[in-house]
């Protein structure tokens, strides 16, 4: 069975000969993933070096700001400061054919992966960018009409981006959305269903008719919003923190529908840096979440120091993946 067949069995609960997995070296990966290019035409017109932080224009002109040492930052300055400049803004050409190229010759040199590729953002991701966070989260109570006023023009993008997808013979396309805090999404479950949930459905039933998968990231719990995401067809959440959920609840509710991706849950599990627990945990997420017909993918967690974990710890839980996954 080839790693593509492995893992589009796997989504579909039809029996895979193992569970997918997404490892380091040398254990096993079963993924070619693939983002959008750099538009040739767009340059940033803003960068600022200091000795405390780096800052930068990103491609929606919106402005980051860095600290020294790390990979991540936040905006300080979003592009949309007023709502009334929503009409004139230009969006970025994310679906200008040419940015797809290099994912279609990619995808190509691997025909027996799985074609993964990567959406610019979602609706309240982006958002959130343009508008900064503070603001954003006021505006959804306040401004309710010029937020869906933007989110279909996203909406419209993002669907535009699926189109040039289609063109690369890729199997799914993966977005990253954090919703959660560790107790609570980040606006309330009914919020989320009268702005939020037209998107995200208007998004997957357009995939469906082009015959890609979604898969969605969320940092968090987002416990409440989970049967929708499955009834719509979401079909891969890739968890960081499966157990905010409870791996019965994820079985119960998504078996069938929706498959989980996640290595040994970030927060509660791998920090312990007991190996006997971590691999304990490996193989419970197998048993409970991927022992039905598929349903489970063996996942990594790339950045784990900034957790205060030990590489090696995570390396148990991948050899225990492998392990126990092929038995």
């Amino acid at each position: 069975m080839t790693s593509r067949e492995r893992v589009k069995r796997c989504i579909n609960f039809e029996n895979p000969d193992r569970c997918p997995m997404s490892l380091p070296a040398p254990y096993p990966h079963d993924f070619c993933g693939a983002g959008v290019s750099a538009d040739p035409e767009w340059k940033p017109w803003r960068t600022w070096e200091f000795e405390d932080c780096r800052q930068w224009e990103d491609e929606w002109h919106n402005v980051w700001k860095c600290l020294p040492n790390t990979s991540r930052g936040e905006v300080i300055e979003g592009v949309i400061k007023d709502w009334s400049e929503i009409e004139a803004y230009q969006m970025p050409r994310m679906d200008l054919p040419l940015r797809y190229d290099a994912a279609r010759e990619k995808f190509a040199a691997e025909p027996d992966k799985y074609h993964l590729g990567h959406l610019p953002g979602f609706p309240f991701a982006i958002m959130r960018y343009m508008r900064r966070v503070e603001e954003f989260l006021a505006d959804v109570l306040l401004c309710p009409n010029e937020v869906n006023d933007l989110q279909r023009k996203v909406v419209d993008l993002l669907k535009r981006c699926l189109d040039q997808w289609a063109t690369t013979d890729c199997d799914g396309v993966m977005f990253a959305e954090d919703w959660g805090t560790q107790k609570r999404l980040l606006v309330s479950p009914k919020l989320w269903h009268e702005m939020f949930e037209w998107g995200f459905r208007e998004i997957v039933d357009h995939a469906k008719k082009l015959d890609i998968a979604v898969w969605m990231h969320s940092c968090g719990y987002i416990k409440d919003i989970i049967p929708s995401l499955a009834h719509m067809g979401m079909k891969v959440l890739q968890l960081d923190q499966p157990t905010l959920s409870g791996l019965d609840f994820l079985a119960e509710t998504c078996h069938g529908k929706t498959a989980i991706w996640s290595p040994v849950d970030i927060q509660r599990d791998l920090p312990t840096g007991d190996e006997a627990y971590i691999r304990a945990r490996a193989r419970e997420l197998i048993d409970i979440l991927g022992s039905n017909g598929g349903g489970f993918i063996c996942g990594y967690y790339g950045d784990v120091r900034s957790l205060a974990v030990e590489p090696e710890w995570q390396m148990w839980a991948c050899d225990e993946f492998a392990k126990y996954a092929s038995k």
